[in-house]
């Protein structure tokens, strides 16, 4: 009695689930253009200090001297040991 109890459970849901519609969850298309966002120049970012800082800022991160540097792609910037 339960296994069939629990069969027509489960059909029911499973059915329940299969007859529904799918919904049109893409937004509408709108002949605005959005703004291009301006690019920002990369950054590092400093946990001691809770800041970020420009390319070529210099700092003491866990007492040792650093500089912020853009990498080869200048895409992003990287923390590198400050030359004497």
């Amino acid at each position: 009695m339960r296994t069939l109890f629990t069969a027509v459970v489960v059909t029911l849901a499973l059915s329940a689930c299969a007859t529904q519609s799918p919904t049109n969850t893409a937004p509408a298309a709108t002949s605005a253009v959005a703004p291009v966002a301006e690019k920002k120049a990369p950054q590092c970012w400093s946990g001691d200090h809770s800041k970020f800082f420009n390319v070529g800022e210099k700092t003491s991160i866990a007492s040792v001297n650093v500089e912020c540097k853009p990498t080869s792609d200048g895409k992003a910037a990287q923390w590198m040991g400050s030359k004497h």
